[in-house]
């Protein structure tokens, strides 16, 4: 794609479509020392599914995946239409997903996402991403974009939350067959 100099609106717009994909997919992680393997599977297996879902349009299931916390303060079709009118912005393609880390009832997965940005213009974009996910029920549950619920499981494992702190997304944008990061303000970083 050849270099073309973006706006700062456009910019925002490239940003706010890639942090949609990481508010949108409810991804979730969380750490811990010493976890069982079958737990890290367990996570590993909850965020690519999660991905899945979201890459086939499957809000429902997303929103089911939910920590509780998080569907008492948000409807079920503000998610999926918010979700909905995401759809022509970008198409997802692929992730990679990182070691998961588990302590107890949490745990946390580094994560890149790959999606085909449509609008405000054709290009690649990453979003890399710390995924906190919580286990409620015995299910891994995401609570990626809610910062209300993973502070609150943060705050009751504090030797986590030193370990493992919150990172904030990164989104990218290739041009010229180079990774291009954008911050909040549209900015190149």
């Amino acid at each position: 794609m050849p270099n073309h100099p973006q706006t700062p609106m456009k910019n925002k717009q490239v940003f706010l479509t890639l942090v949609l994909l990481v508010v949108g997919s409810g991804l979730c992680p969380a750490a811990a020392a010493a976890p069982n393997p079958s737990d890290e599977s367990e996570v590993r297996g909850a965020v690519q599914r999660i991905f899945d879902q979201l890459k086939a349009g499957q809000y429902e299931a997303l929103y089911d995946g939910l920590p509780s916390a998080t569907r008492a303060r948000l409807p079920r079709d503000r998610f999926i239409n918010g979700l909905q009118h995401t759809r022509n912005l970008y198409q997802l393609d692929r992730i990679e997903i990182g070691a998961a880390r588990v302590a107890g009832n949490l745990a946390v997965v580094d994560t890149v996402m790959y999606a085909r940005i449509a609008q405000p213009f054709n290009a690649e974009g990453k979003l890399v991403v710390q995924q906190y996910l919580v286990r409620e029920d015995g299910k891994w549950r995401v609570a990626t974009g809610d910062r209300a619920t993973i502070d609150r499981f943060l705050k009751s494992n504090p030797s986590f939350a030193r370990k493992f702190p919150i990172k904030r997304p990164r989104a990218f944008i290739k041009q010229d067959d180079k990774w291009i990061e954008f911050n909040p303000r549209g900015q190149k970083s």
